[in-house]
């Protein structure tokens, strides 16, 4: 196997779409920097990076939101006000670091509709991962 080969379209794909899946889990890694990596490899892949970069995020991201789902008790979820407030669209800023982890949990230990969840966590993943781009393309 030629070292390269993990350089190819593809593999800078699989790769980009572990590390976004991660990212949105308690690992701590930067999927904005394998976006950014793979854009400067591979310009022509604009379009194909962002949605396997958003549609991996979005994943790691439903996956904190079950985990949340199954620690959830019947004790009341301290600090979750934004989420129960403002629902779904709370998700929105699943994405930003620091707080986006726990917005997924506390969606999850509250129950938020996991649909509308889904959609709106895309939504600000999308346009995070389009701005990153903007900024490699530039």
């Amino acid at each position: 196997m030629d070292p390269l080969d993990f350089f190819t379209p593809e593999a800078s794909l699989g790769s980009l779409a572990v590390a976004a899946f991660l990212a949105a889990t308690l690992v701590p890694l930067s999927s904005e920097a394998a976006l950014f990596g793979v854009l400067k490899l591979h310009p022509e892949l604009a379009w194909p990076a962002i949605v396997v970069a958003t549609v991996g995020n979005t994943c790691g991201g439903l996956t904190t939101y079950l985990i949340g789902r199954f620690i959830a008790s019947r004790k009341p979820l301290a600090g979750g006000d934004a989420v129960r407030r403002w629902g779904a669209p709370a998700l929105l800023l699943a994405w930003a670091p620091f707080f986006g982890d726990a917005l997924c949990i506390a969606a999850g230990w509250l129950k938020v509709n996991w649909l509308g969840a889904t959609l709106f966590s895309a939504a600000g993943r999308l346009a995070r991962y389009w701005v990153i781009a903007q900024g490699a393309l530039w």
